[in-house]
């Protein structure tokens, strides 16, 4: 229809070169019955309606805007408690040490029998092995991996829950997945190593950033992300290579995960530095308690 031969006097309200905005707004006015009429000009389309109509067509379009505004979404302030780095260098300074009290017999134990994980021992009540065999390393392409990774994804979950409590709840998320392990593995079952715990701080950090909607209002894909991220990183990293325990790797994951959606609840601040102090000193000593009791076991055989 050419409106300037109509007998009416039609008035352009729009004008936009995207001709979809255009006809959803036709499709507004024609649903609540004012006439429009949508013509393009060149590169440019307009929308038209009767002089008359001017004024409360304007007011349906502005109406229909606003009901279809994004949701207000109040995204929380992104909270960083310290470098991370005090966790990482404690991290490699025990995974570090472990090679030479090994290689030396330190205190009269064979620490690499001693401390693996065994299925069956950890089932028959020796829970110590899910901690001890975490600082136990085949080689040293083997412990240059986890030092790498592990300092990475401790670094980055470090940051946002502090260096003392990261690593405490990486240790225990890490211990669990070794048990989870034990129990699905075959009685005669060894493992050893920090990868379970390198894919615990890896779920610990996704799932913190997750609950705690730092992506929140982006769209369900994109408030997702950290979870998609981290499940891409543990398919990429731990499923790969001949000796290479994928359940174990999964296992420490989802337990960091369980932990980092529990602990998202919590105001981190509340601790302060002394509570995060408190929270390394306990994973250390956690640590020094799970090799006394390898120590001991090992003696009395």
């Amino acid at each position: 229809m050419d409106t300037s031969d109509d007998p009416f006097n039609w008035v352009c309200i729009r004008s936009a070169v995207d001709g979809k905005c255009i006809a959803e707004a036709g499709l507004v006015l024609t649903a609540v019955g004012i006439d429009n009429v949508i013509e393009r000009d060149g590169d440019e389309w307009r929308l038209f309606t009767r002089q008359g109509h001017v004024a409360l067509a304007e007011e349906q379009l502005e109406d229909y805007r606003v009901e279809n505004l994004p949701a207000n979404v109040r995204i929380p302030p992104i909270i960083t408690f310290d470098s991370g780095w005090t966790g990482v260098i404690g991290y490699l300074l025990v995974i570090w040490a472990l090679p030479t009290l090994e290689a030396s017999d330190a205190f009269g134990v064979a620490w690499r029998s001693a401390g693996w994980l065994e299925a069956g021992r950890v089932m028959e009540g020796e829970w110590w092995r899910t901690i001890t065999a975490l600082t136990l390393h085949a080689d040293l392409a083997h412990i240059v991996a986890n030092s790498v990774f592990g300092a990475v994804f401790g670094l980055m979950a470090g940051r946002f829950l502090g260096s003392g409590l990261c690593w405490l709840l990486v240790l225990l998320g890490a211990a669990l997945g070794n048990g989870l392990n034990a129990a699905l593995q075959p009685h005669h079952f060894r493992s050893l190593g920090a990868s379970t715990a390198t894919f615990a701080a890896l779920g610990l950090f996704a799932a913190f950033v997750w609950r705690r909607g730092y992506f929140r209002g982006r769209g369900v894909r994109r408030s997702l992300a950290p979870i998609f991220a981290g499940i891409a990183l543990l398919a990429f990293m731990g499923m790969g290579g001949t000796n290479t325990d994928i359940l174990g790797h999964v296992a420490g994951f989802g337990c960091g995960l369980l932990l980092g959606i529990l602990i998202a609840r919590f105001d981190i601040r509340r601790l302060g530095h002394s509570g995060q102090y408190l929270a390394g000193g306990a994973a250390m000593l956690l640590v020094v308690f799970a090799w006394t009791l390898a120590g001991q076991a090992y003696r009395s055989q």
